[in-house]
């Protein structure tokens, strides 16, 4: 009896001694895995397909012999992961650049600003957000100011790049093209806090694509205006019009990409979104 319960006393000290991981570590490990999880098991079914396609072709050859049935051709496998050279590179870029931040994810959707997807909604332009397979994104920072005191430079280049399932490239183009008609303007009432008190004020949204289709299979320049808001009470401007802001989406294959550069400069842009095409192209389905 006593040597179980000094078995008993080993394995309570045992359980004080362990280390339990905190809950948000718990959650991040989680979330880890199951992205190489599904990742893997999206790799691994393509695999099978893309055997099962070889195994098809090699029977349907062999049946040739007694048979006059042409041989079947070989289906082209599938990409899946978004390699980072599909990204644009820091030799793209005409600025000096700094830190390099980039991430690689599953699902989403492809954003072109909160506000258009605000207005498209109200609007009901009936487009459909379509569901990203994978994603990768890189976000450049330009260099630090003398070269110290720990920080980050501002922001060069943000460039988001999606793939979707089937033809969800070309319709997701589809419905930016009827977000755009339904909101080339759009009013949207809201709180401030102005001279000590809280007014409502009034900012009209504006949006134009002066350029399509100069890169990849389809493209658009976006230009994103805000009047100034103004009080209602005595009609003074609290704040000064804010400079018209410009994004550049460009779909190749089965790939878009999202492209801002700050500040906005739009014939960078053109030129930016033909390099990114082309960077865009050995990972597309299909390729270029």
């Amino acid at each position: 009896m006593r040597d179980e319960m000094t078995f008993v006393e080993q394995v309570h000290r045992d359980l004080r001694d362990v280390r339990w991981p905190e809950p948000a570590e718990i959650r991040a490990r989680a979330r880890r895995r199951s992205r190489r999880t599904a990742l893997a098991a999206a790799v691994a079914v393509l695999a099978v397909a893309s055997t099962s396609a070889v195994a098809v072709g090699n029977w349907s050859g062999r049946r040739e012999l007694s048979s006059a049935s042409p041989p079947q051709a070989a289906v082209p496998a599938t990409r899946v992961e978004i390699p980072p050279a599909a990204l644009l590179q820091r030799d793209d870029l005409s600025a000096r650049t700094g830190l390099q931040l980039s991430e690689a994810g599953l699902g989403g959707t492809v954003d072109v600003g909160v506000g258009l997807r605000r207005c498209a909604a109200k609007r009901k332009s009936g487009a459909s957000a379509q569901e990203t397979w994978v994603s990768r994104s890189q976000t450049v920072l330009r260099p630090t100011l003398g070269g110290g005191g720990g920080r980050l430079g501002d922001v060069l280049v943000v460039q988001d790049l999606h793939r979707l399932r089937g033809d969800g490239a070309a319709r997701f183009f589809e419905g930016l093209r009827g977000q755009l008609a339904v909101c080339r303007e759009w009013r949207e009432v809201r709180s401030i806090e102005w001279g000590g008190e809280s007014v409502t004020v009034e900012d009209v949204h504006r949006w134009e694509a002066p350029r399509r289709d100069f890169a990849g299979d389809e493209s658009l320049l976006l230009r994103h205006s805000v009047s100034a808001t103004l009080a209602p009470v005595d009609g003074q401007a609290p704040g000064q019009p804010s400079v018209p802001d410009a994004t550049v989406v460009v779909r190749v294959g089965d790939l878009v990409s999202v492209l801002i550069l700050e500040p906005t400069t739009e014939a960078e842009l053109v030129r930016l979104a033909g390099l990114a095409a082309r960077r865009m192209c050995a990972a597309a389905n299909p390729s270029c």
